[in-house]
């Protein structure tokens, strides 16, 4: 192994199995590890600790940035840039803004949740040291598996390991980074 390993990765066996291990490593005050399973485990966030995601925040702003442009845009060429006055009709009114605002609400709002995801999941991320695991294909298949980073403040690698042991973790191998 390198002498800067990525972390330990733990092999269990059941959903049941990995959701009582998260519990355990949550409540060991760790924040730098991560379970893979080959489906999703209904309240595994919650054993994890992880909060709601930020990605949400990112969509409102864009859908707020996306609307307010719209209207100022058709504010500025009706009433600003180009005033023309037809049969009576106001410079500007929401009411003929809103299709333009609409359509930039919706743009705007799924170009910042792109952003988002992107940001907040650090990507591209074009390799991670995770699937130089020799067994990490069959976390795809029937396995689950339970990723503590050597970066976490708490990560010891005996104490790390020790947890693991009693979490019920099998095949408990050092991850090189």
């Amino acid at each position: 192994m390198s002498a800067q390993p990525h972390g330990l990765i733990a092999t269990f066996d059941s959903a049941a199995a990995i959701y009582h291990a998260a519990e355990q490593v949550r409540d060991a005050g760790y924040k730098r590890w991560d379970c893979i399973t080959p489906c999703p485990i209904h309240g595994l966030d919650g054993a994890m600790g992880v909060r709601r995601s930020r990605v949400p925040s990112f969509s409102l702003a864009g859908g707020i940035t996306g609307f307010c442009t719209g209207m100022t845009m058709i504010w500025w060429t009706g009433a600003v840039d180009y005033k023309l006055t037809v049969g009576g009709k106001p410079l500007f009114s929401p009411m003929f803004a809103f299709p333009i605002s609409y359509e930039l609400t919706i743009l705007f709002t799924a170009f910042a949740t792109i952003f988002g995801i992107f940001v907040l999941n650090r990507l591209p991320m074009h390799h991670h040291p995770v699937l130089k695991y020799d067994h990490i294909i069959r976390g795809l298949d029937d396995k689950f598996f339970v990723v503590i980073e050597a970066a976490d403040p708490k990560f010891d690698g005996k104490a790390t390991r020790a947890l693991l042991e009693q979490a019920g973790g099998k095949n408990i191998t050092e991850l090189e980074a």
